[in-house]
């Protein structure tokens, strides 16, 4: 017998792992803007970086308006 959780509940985990996202994109862009800042031998990887953290988000926007949208629907 399955459980079925409630939206609230469904919401709430929604929230956590849409929080660790968030949390791993600013991560990287910070992290990627300290290499680029603090070796300018390194900016390539520091740049590399900041990329890995803009397509986190992106994936982090995409998953947002999705579920948004199957909300309002």
């Amino acid at each position: 017998m399955k459980k079925h959780l409630t939206r609230q509940e469904e919401f709430d985990v929604l929230k956590i792992v849409l929080d660790k996202f968030l949390l791993l994109g600013v991560f990287l862009l910070g992290y990627g803007l300290f290499r680029v800042v603090e070796s300018s031998g390194e900016f390539l990887i520091g740049m590399c970086v900041i990329l890995g953290g803009v397509v986190l988000l992106i994936i982090l926007a995409v998953i947002l308006v999705r579920e948004y949208e199957f909300i309002k629907s």
